[in-house]
């Protein structure tokens, strides 16, 4: 079976490896000039580090990735503790896999190191999808056009092969904005910062931030209510000042981390109504291009991470009927998905409390067993989205 993996991201070079590993003959074509992936950090829990040490790829996590130990949620402003759980050997015992935290640069380049050269093909932006049969035709802007069996919109927010196949969507604005930035561990060594994810939730904005790049980089992004900047890109940047402005009377702490940053880039965050169909005849999305998500459950990449694994378990035991098997791929993966978009959005609600009576109440509930105690989080890391049935 040919398949043709639009989209040389982690969702799609994730895909294109294990799709290689079982046996199929993957080619994936890229936009951009070069393989590899803008943006900061990202978080990669044990429902998809355990798909990428299956295809031989642990080595190289080890090398990028850190591990830490726990997940540390505070008060904005005066760093008292609203909950703390596991996430080092406590979270590996029990689920098989470890946490790690990477650089998005560094986790796309170890993927697209691991995919033969001859099978990815960068500088091509896709203009056409034509269905002939039981071929799909992609035609891209250099000229070039690919025949397959099956085609993987592995295309991003943004998904061209979404448009192409389903229609244009517009975005929602969600009246969140953005500010990222990347600190040198020099600048902000007298900080003393744990080797955890820390969550700072305040009144209308949160802070996360987390080492990456073996602890060479710290990774703080800044989120708000109420923005007035409404461009959904990854690379505008944006004012120091500003931020700093936003969180006025934080804690010493997050303001430190701002105060450090090199640049910041800011963004809108927005968000797309459910599709109702994810696959049609010899096409199927994964990831960003049929579930986008708010980054408040910091699964985005881990459930394209997922769709991937799920695609090839699939795929592999019902090769001979390739529109029944992305049929059932799309009823098995859909439900999950859907629930990590709504747990993101209340996330996002609950994370910006103003201080008050609901605020207070969420804090009781968070000193209790929480919502990360490992039973309570099994749901989500216990999953292998690689056991899939292939019969209801």
């Amino acid at each position: 079976m040919k398949i043709a993996v639009i989209g040389g991201g982690i969702g799609g070079l994730s895909a294109a490896l294990g799709l290689l590993k079982a046996g199929f003959d993957v080619q994936v074509y890229e936009q951009a000039p070069l393989f590899g992936e803008i943006g900061a950090g990202i978080q990669i829990s044990p429902n998809a580090s355990r798909l990428l040490q299956r295809l031989g790829l642990g080595a190289a996590l080890e090398k990028y990735g850190v591990r830490p130990v726990a997940v540390h949620q505070k008060r904005w402003d005066d760093g008292r503790t609203l909950q703390r759980a596991a996430l080092g050997s406590e979270v590996e015992s029990r689920f098989g896999a470890p946490y790690y935290h990477f650089h998005r640069g560094d986790l796309a380049a170890l993927l697209a190191a691991a995919m033969p050269k001859e099978r990815t093909h960068a500088g091509h932006r896709l203009v056409g999808i034509e269905e002939k049969g039981e071929r799909v035709v992609a035609r891209f802007d250099n000229g070039a056009a690919v025949e397959a069996d099956l085609l993987i919109g592995a295309d991003g927010i943004h998904s061209k092969v979404r448009a192409l196949t389903f229609g244009p969507e517009k975005p929602r604005f969600t009246g969140c904005v953005a500010w990222r930035g990347l600190v040198p561990a020099e600048r902000i060594a007298h900080l003393d910062i744990e080797v955890a994810s820390h969550n700072w939730m305040g009144p209308e904005a949160h802070c996360v931030h987390y080492w990456v790049s073996a602890k060479r980089l710290m990774n703080v992004v800044c989120i708000v209510e109420h923005g007035t900047w409404t461009n959904e890109s990854w690379t505008d940047r944006g004012d120091v000042a500003d931020v700093l402005a936003r969180y006025e009377g934080w804690h010493p702490t997050v303001r430190g981390l701002i105060e450090a940053f090199p640049e910041t880039f800011i963004w809108a965050l927005h968000d797309r109504a459910p599709l109702p169909e994810w696959t049609r005849g010899r096409i199927a999305l994964l990831g960003d291009a049929c579930h986008p998500m708010l980054p408040m459950m910091a699964q985005g990449a881990a459930q394209a991470i997922e769709d991937g694994g799920a695609l090839v378990s699939i795929l592999s035991a019902m090769k001979d009927d390739l529109p029944a098997a992305l049929r059932r791929y799309e009823v098995l993966r859909k439900p999950r998905a859907t629930r990590l978009q709504e747990a993101s959005a209340a996330n996002r609600v609950r994370f910006h409390l103003p201080d008050g009576p609901k605020q207070q109440e969420r804090d009781v509930a968070m000193a209790g067993s929480g919502d990360r105690s490992l039973d309570a989080i099994a749901w989500l890391y216990g999953h292998d989205a690689a056991d899939m049935p292939t019969t209801a």
